[in-house]
């Protein structure tokens, strides 16, 4: 289990990322579990017909993965704060990245501010984000 402390990080320091694979399946799954099963979430010709370029991940499940990688790099991290902006489709059948950064600590409460972000291969920035944790000290 990964544990890091108010002490342990320093703004700048990098959240460590996580790298998926984000198939259609995963994504039909998750929209059937989150009572989410519409045509933009399920099957290509549906989201099409929608006018989208076809399949998309929800946004919710975006929001999820980033906070999973919160969560993979700082078991003791407690998340306070999670906002995004949705800048492209998040396109299933494809690698997706999740990368992250601590810009600020804040003393008095022990938390620190993040950027988050959801990328492609080519480093297109499909979901930008931004979040506030709650980290224990070690005082």
């Amino acid at each position: 289990m990964n544990i890091l402390y108010f002490e342990d990080i320093e703004e700048g320091d990098e959240i460590a990322g996580l790298d998926l694979f984000l198939s259609k399946d995963l994504v039909r799954r998750y929209a059937r579990t989150a009572n989410m099963y519409f045509p933009r979430f399920t099957d290509d010709e549906g989201a099409r017909a929608e006018g989208l370029p076809g399949m998309i991940a929800p946004g919710v499940m975006s929001m999820g993965l980033l906070a999973r990688m919160i969560s993979d790099w700082n078991r003791a991290a407690t998340i306070i704060r999670l906002g995004t902006t949705f800048r492209n489709p998040v396109l299933p059948d494809r690698m997706i990245h999740l990368r992250g950064a601590i810009t600020q600590k804040n003393e008095a409460d022990h938390t620190a501010e993040c950027d988050l972000w959801m990328e492609n291969d080519e480093g297109e920035r499909w979901v930008v984000g931004t979040a506030t944790i709650s980290l224990p000290t070690k005082l």
